[in-house]
């Protein structure tokens, strides 16, 4: 339960991206048929991380959405993976700063 509720927020997204990526990386790097399904396995991990999905969560019998194995063990919904920057303000707000 703690490492699918740990793989559901943003860190372990993040977490399964980054390894994803170096999976592809060295996979691709090595040129080998054992690399190529290396690659393959990485490029699963960093597309599941990107699209909130957690396929292990299903061998706990979770979902396998994101959304709701948070909603389901009681983790705070989280920002999106990437934040965006806060609104700029308006003219008038600007006119009022100075």
């Amino acid at each position: 339960m703690l490492l699918v509720g740990f793989m559901a927020t943003r860190t372990g997204r993040w977490v399964r991206i980054l390894a994803g990526t170096g999976m592809m990386v060295g996979g691709l790097a090595s040129g080998s048929p054992k690399g190529a399904a290396l690659a393959l396995a990485g490029l699963g991990s960093l597309v599941s991380g990107a699209m909130d999905v957690c396929v292990t969560a299903a061998l706990f019998g979770h979902s396998i959405r994101g959304a709701d194995i948070r909603r389901r063990l009681g983790i705070k919904d989280e920002e999106p993976l990437i934040s965006r920057p806060p609104p700029r303000p308006s003219a008038r707000a600007i006119m009022y700063l100075h």
